[in-house]
C-alpha cells in the first residue's frame, strides 16, 4: 500500500483499486482509521483524538489531491506524495 504523506508519527496510504467510497487510511502506532476524501468523515476505525485531529486538518487542506490520487491508484498508477502537516 503505497505511503502518500507522513506526519507527526502518522502514515497516511492509500490502496491500489481499492473499494468505494473512495478514501485514505491513515495508521499512528497501533490505530488506523479509514476517512471518505469527500467530506472528510470516518468510514472505519478510529485514533486517539489528537492524531485525528491532525489527520482530519491535513485532509481539508489537500481533499482535491486526494481525490486526484484516488483516481490514479483506481487506474494503477504511481501515487505521488502530498506534502506532510507542517
Amino acid at each position: 500500500m503505497p505511503e502518500i504523506s507522513s506526519f507527526y508519527g502518522i502514515r497516511v496510504t492509500m490502496y491500489y483499486r481499492d473499494h468505494q467510497p473512495p478514501h485514505f487510511h491513515a495508521e499512528y502506532g497501533d490505530d488506523e482509521i479509514v476517512i471518505v476524501i469527500s467530506n472528510l468523515t470516518t468510514y472505519a476505525g478510529s485514533l486517539p483524538r489528537t492524531a485525528h485531529r491532525l489527520v482530519l486538518q491535513w485532509a481539508a487542506k489537500h481533499q482535491e489531491e486526494l481525490a486526484t490520487l484516488w483516481s490514479l491508484a483506481q487506474a494503477q498508477q504511481p501515487l505521488g506524495k502530498i506534502a506532510p502537516l507542517s
